[in-house]
């Protein structure tokens, strides 16, 4: 496993190894992950797909996200010119981000070069180097002629050419030092004070990222549109970037950080902004604060971060019985946009109607309800306990966006079996700068208990609307937006009607 905190430091030019006294590691991620899009398969290596970590190509590079890994560490280092190498650096590093400083004497230490070493020792590499030279096959010496399809072609001295698959007993006669059992990164530095240096070794990987997961179980209250959840937060940070970070110094940036993007790459690189937290898990947890138009997140204490995993870290501390509202909805003109070009005319427009009723989970991210915690965007999972067993069942998630303190959390958590809705246009008149139209909505509860419902309707044909008759009291939640509030006895059905006159 590489272990990035374990550098190889070795003087090669004097031939004396570089003393390493200690070190000190710190990793900062900075995450483009859309919370819940990560596929399984990113999570662990393809069976039987070899995982080459070669710089260029791997699969795991199109992980969205990228981390700033920095090292401190004492060297003794000779006076003048001398060759440092590093192995066990992280294996999807961008070797054009690479810094080397001396702390202990900047000015008098230089790098006159830097080189990134990612050739590594393979039994096809060595075939490829020995190309048109002698190896040992079968005890005897012949000159190997080429390489294809898992087998070789070989001549022997007297000169018959023979095909052999696989390449089992090969000896080579000596290794090609070109290649190298790690990825090594090698400085040619001048240091004009000899012995010990603070130094700093800093650099950018590709193959990690970030994310927020909330855990919520949520129960029932006296009614059912009522009750409270529990609610806990973790950081998930997956890390496929080729090395291991122990004891590291975690931070995690929230914000939109422009990279300059390679042509080949695709997609927008975006990172959820937050608002500033203090974590209630005290020191020991992640503690925020405002970093340039960014936030960082900085863990109280050291974590190691293994190669090839993921890991879940607590952001804050579990919180239990906030209230919560089970809110049902009818949105009968989901699919229906104004595109604010022009007036929407055609009479057929958005009346298509679909019969699903939302169902959400509601709650105040409030100081009063134990939280009043800018919430960072990521995955909810809800799960709810079936009292006949005990056991805790799933029952929806969804993914979030950054929400303020002391503002509401809406979760979508599937559709409603026993509720149902229709929507239709009963009249439509139009004139030359004009039009009316009369929308009716159909709910029907078949449940055993008593529901509310919000029939949410989108004003979409023009901006300039007047709603000239309503059959039941609204709220405008903009100016195109409207919840209609709608009580429904067990197996009630209720009509709403309204008439919109647009003009323009």
């Amino acid at each position: 496993m590489n272990t990035v905190k374990a550098l190889t430091i070795t003087a090669v030019l004097t031939g004396i190894s570089g003393l390493a006294i200690s070190d000190d590691t710190a990793l900062t991620i900075y995450s483009t992950a859309t919370p819940g899009a990560i596929p399984a398969e990113w999570y662990r290596p393809v069976p039987g797909q070899s995982q080459n970590y070669g710089y260029g190509y791997n699969m795991y590079n199109q992980i969205p996200g990228y981390a700033v890994i920095r090292q401190d560490r004492t060297l003794d280092i000779e006076q003048g010119y001398s060759e440092l190498k590093f192995t066990d650096v992280a294996a999807l590093l961008d070797p054009t981000t690479v810094q080397f400083s001396s702390l202990t004497d900047p000015d008098g230490t230089s790098v006159l070069e830097q080189d990134y070493r990612f050739d590594l020792l393979s039994m096809d590499r060595m075939l490829e180097r020995y190309i048109d030279q002698k190896i040992i096959y079968g005890g005897q010496e012949m000159t190997l002629m080429s390489t294809a399809g898992g087998g070789m072609l070989l001549q022997g001295d007297d000169g018959r050419v023979q095909y052999q698959q696989g390449y089992h007993g090969v000896v080579f006669p000596s290794l090609d030092e070109s290649l190298v059992t790690k990825p090594t990164l090698m400085w040619a530095v001048d240091a004009a004070q000899g012995g010990e240096h603070e130094t700093r070794v800093s650099y950018q990987t590709t193959g990690i990222t970030w994310w927020a997961d909330y855990n919520l179980i949520y129960a029932e209250g006296d009614d059912a549109n009522s009750g409270t959840v529990d609610i806990g937060a973790w950081v998930s940070i997956l890390n496929q970037s080729g090395g291991t970070y122990e004891n590291a110094k975690l931070k995690l940036v929230a914000g939109d950080v422009n990279r300059a993007q390679p042509q080949n790459q695709y997609g927008r690189r975006e990172l959820a902004m937050m608002d500033g937290m203090v974590s209630k898990a005290g020191q020991a947890g992640f503690e925020e604060k405002s970093f340039f138009e960014y936030h960082l997140y900085t863990l109280g204490r050291p974590t190691t971060i293994p190669d090839r995993s993921t890991k879940q870290i607590e952001l804050f501390e579990a919180v239990n019985d906030v209230p919560a509202k089970k809110i049902l909805m009818y949105d009968g003109t989901a699919q229906a946009r104004w595109t604010g070009n022009n007036a929407m005319v055609d009479q057929n427009w958005g009346v298509q109607s679909n019969s699903k009723v939302e169902v959400y989970l509601s709650f105040d991210n409030s100081e009063d309800n134990g939280l009043g915690i800018p919430m960072p965007s990521g995955r909810i999972r809800v799960n709810q306990l079936d009292e006949a067993d005990g056991a805790y069942e799933f029952i929806g998630e969804h993914v979030i966006d950054h929400t303020a303190r002391e503002e509401e959390i809406m979760i979508k958590l599937g559709n409603a079996f026993d509720v149902v809705g229709e929507r239709r246009q009963v009249s439509f008149e139009r004139g030359k700068d004009w039009l009316v139209e009369t929308i009716e909505v159909k709910l029907r509860n078949r449940k055993d208990t008593p529901v509310d419902v919000v029939v949410q309707e989108r004003l979409y044909r023009w901006s300039n609307a007047d709603i000239q008759k309503l059959s039941h009291d609204h709220e405008m939640l903009d100016s195109r937006t409207m919840h209609i509030p709608v009580t429904l006895d067990v197996d009630e059905e209720e009509i709403v009607t309204y008439t919109v006159r647009y003009s323009w």
